[in-house]
This record gives C-alpha cells, structure tokens and sequence, in this order.
C-alpha cells in the first residue's frame, strides 16, 4: 500500500546524487552489517536465553513516497507489547502523533540496554542492503503516525528513510515532535552524499553518548 505524497514537495537533485547514496548503502551497509553479525547473533541468543521467544521483531513502516515495508529489529519488548499500546498512552512522553516511554514496562529484561546502546536497530542494516532503507535518512514512522502528519511532516517522506539522521545525532528522543520535523525537513532540503557520510560518522559518538536513547 501507498500514501500520496504530493511530487511539488520533492527536491529536485541530481540523479549522480541518488546513485552515490545508493553505492554509499550497499557498499557501508554491508560492511557495517558484516561488522555487526557477532553482535546481532550474541544479542539475540541472550534474548532467546532471557524471554524464551524470537529474537527478532518486524513491524510495518512507512519508506519513501509512502511505501510501506517490514522493518527488522531485535526485539525488546515482552510478546503483545503491541495490543498494550492503548492501555500506557498516558505515560508518552513527546509531543505529536508518536508514542515514546523513558522506562516502557514493556521492555523484557534485556530491551532497555538494547536500546539504550541501539543495537536492537543493527537488524535495520538488511533493509539497507535490501534497498528498502538508506543509512541516512529519517527513521520509518509507522502507518498510524503518518497518517496523522501534516503537509509539512509528510516532506520527510520524499527522501528515502534511514537507519541515522540529524534527529539521531541531536537528542533523538530528547526533542520536541516539531523540532524532530524541522530536523528531517532540513534534510530533505540540504542532504547531499557527503553529507550523508558526515552524517555517518557522527553517528557514532551520538551512540556512544546515548543522548535521548530509550
């Protein structure tokens, strides 16, 4: 299924641009991913030793121009986190049509320092090589949330989505709803490959800090 993205807010570049961002996700996002198997195979043993279920998580997203696909992760939450959503919509903590908790009590034993470190989101780096991601860009939102976005915050629509962006280098969930917005409508107006490759590179000790991850 697709959403309507209105074309007139799509930023015209140059088609090198769109082909170095795609040989920049294919080229890093399978090395990354190759760097990231022992991590990926030993955190989802230990959430298998702790929970007794999958490791693995996949839940529909909405990419580029509003096509939906299945993003992976590693699971963090108990089995039917997802049917507890409405019940714990008085504990968000940010503002707009996003449903974000500092300490979900949802999370298993092993899913806080999951997110906390971002490794529950390696498993994004498949849908990077599977071409339904790009490494930078803004993160998937799910159906229910774009569906509430105004023209404004469909903009971010326009680029492909990614597993880093500004908004995960400056707080992630540390910033308001309407400055996540400004963030990723300021990348779809300025992004260029080496900028992506910036973007990359900060995204480490943005990591590392842990700023705003939960």
């Amino acid at each position: 299924m697709q959403l309507a993205i209105a074309p007139q807010s799509e930023r015209e570049v140059p088609p090198a641009w769109r082909t170095s961002k795609r040989a920049i996700d294919v080229g890093l996002g399978s090395l990354f991913l190759l760097l990231a198997s022992p991590v990926i195979a030993v955190a989802a043993i230990g959430i298998v030793c702790v929970t007794g279920g999958s490791p693995w998580f996949a839940q529909e997203r909405v990419g580029q121009f509003g096509r939906r696909f299945k993003m992976y992760k590693l699971r963090t939450m108990v089995r039917g986190a997802e049917e507890m959503r409405d019940e714990l919509l008085h504990l968000n903590e940010i503002s707009g049509p996003v449903f974000k908790i500092r300490n979900d009590p949802r999370l298993h034993p092993l899913g806080g320092l999951l997110r906390r470190t971002s490794i529950d989101e390696l498993p994004n780096l498949f849908n990077v090589v599977l071409g339904q991601m790009s490494l930078v860009g803004p993160r998937p939102a799910l159906p229910i949330e774009v569906e509430a976005y105004d023209s404004y915050a469909n903009r971010r629509l326009t680029v492909p989505q990614g597993v880093t962006c500004t908004w995960q280098i400056n707080g992630r969930c540390g910033v308001s709803f309407d400055e996540w917005m400004h963030l990723d409508n300021e990348y779809v107006d300025t992004w260029t490959p080496l900028g992506d490759l910036e973007i990359i590179a900060k995204t480490i000790p943005a990591v590392l800090r842990r700023r705003g991850a939960h």
